[in-house]
């Protein structure tokens, strides 16, 4: 295991109930750098992370988001008499009575109860995984629907602004930093096509037809751990992109990563495709929760908030391949470019079906 600063340290600051004996590092994660906490010889007690604070540059803020969060969900699985010890992250504070520990080079260190004999996938293998985790969002919105969104702090500011990112396709393409334009014609020319529908679910929340609530905007399935006994949803994790917002957003993010018939990165635009069964399924599993949460504008919107996630995700990997691969990670050249295509290939598909999307949603009235 690579040496890590002030691990130890840092370890030593939190109040756990013994006195940590090993760390364990945890690599499934791409952006904090995280650890199991053993105190002793059996199973891990603690997480322990390390916030990349060149993502998130409010860490305080972004850590009394999650406090004010986990306290209000807390409350209700407890006068529903649930777990909340397994049923919600369990912040720790530390010894001085903080959410945070600052380390000499300023790093932000926080701490988690571990929750045991949980599973988590990165992808859904069948409808009713799928609809297990459509279910465990919708019940963690349901129990965030009377939070004060207005409160939270935009740690990610414009984050879900489909609009700005378009704008910063624009900008790109006008720059064309790397000398790329010219050979993604195509794909530039699509995305700019769909610009007329980049404010939709702005301009919703703008009119008061969509409501300010809280957000998860990270709704993948890997997000949610399953009883390892039950195959029920038991928590929501990884709370760091919690922020106001539309639900549209985190539904529209559940069905481009997980109704897709194939992985974002997958080459073979013939494979990609918007999967009905799948996309139904979350929906049954989704408002069947959150059916007294939500309107019927957001219920008839779900259709385009997932059309929008999944063309919003598209414009940013073409935006960084315009400008040089410096944001999110590639493991070869061009993979942007790859991903992009991918995104937007299921833009496409989404515009053929989008009226069985519709007739879908609309079944929930």
């Amino acid at each position: 295991m690579e040496e890590i600063k002030y691990l130890n340290e840092a370890g030593a600051a939190f109040d756990f109930a013994k006195a940590p004996v090993k760390y364990e590092r945890c690599y499934a994660g791409h952006i904090n750098v995280t650890f199991f906490v053993y105190c002793d010889d059996g199973e891990p007690m603690y997480l322990l992370q390390r916030v990349n604070t060149s993502i998130f540059t409010k860490p305080i803020e972004l850590q009394q988001n999650i406090r004010g969060v986990c306290e209000h969900v807390a409350k209700k699985i407890e006068a529903e008499g649930g777990d909340v010890n397994r049923q919600v992250r369990r912040i720790i504070k530390t010894k001085e009575g903080s959410d945070y520990f600052v380390d000499p080079d300023n790093c932000y260190w926080r701490a988690y109860l571990f929750i045991n004999d949980v599973v988590s996938y990165n992808l859904p293998d069948s409808p009713e995984l799928f609809r297990k985790s459509a279910v465990a969002f919708g019940k963690y919105f349901n129990q965030l629907a009377d939070y004060p969104a207005e409160t939270l702090t935009e740690t990610i500011p414009n984050f879900h602004n489909t609009v700005n990112r378009m704008n910063n396709l624009k900008n790109a393409i006008k720059e064309d930093k790397m000398g790329r334009a010219a050979y993604v014609q195509n794909e530039i020319e699509f995305a700019l096509s769909k610009e007329p529908v980049c404010s939709y679910i702005l301009d919703g929340l703008a009119d008061g037809r969509f409501k300010l609530c809280v957000t998860h905007n990270d709704t993948k399935l890997n997000n949610v751990l399953l009883d390892a006994k039950t195959g029920e949803g038991t928590c929501i994790i990884d709370l760091d992109t919690t922020m106001p917002g539309s639900v549209l957003y985190d539904f529209g993010d559940s069905i481009r990563f997980g109704a897709s018939s194939a992985p974002e990165d997958e080459k073979d635009l013939d494979k990609v495709y918007m999967d009905l069964e799948m996309y139904s399924t979350y929906v049954d599993g989704f408002v069947g929760e959150l059916r007294d949460s939500l309107t019927n504008d957001e219920i008839m919107a779900l259709p385009m908030g997932a059309y929008l996630m999944t063309l919003e995700v598209g414009i940013r990997f073409l935006t960084d391949y315009l400008e040089g691969d410096t944001y999110f990670h590639t493991r070869y050249p061009g993979h942007n470019l790859d991903r992009a295509r991918n995104q937007l290939k299921l833009v496409a598909d989404m515009d053929s079906k989008m009226e069985q999307m519709k007739e879908i949603a609309a079944k929930y009235l």
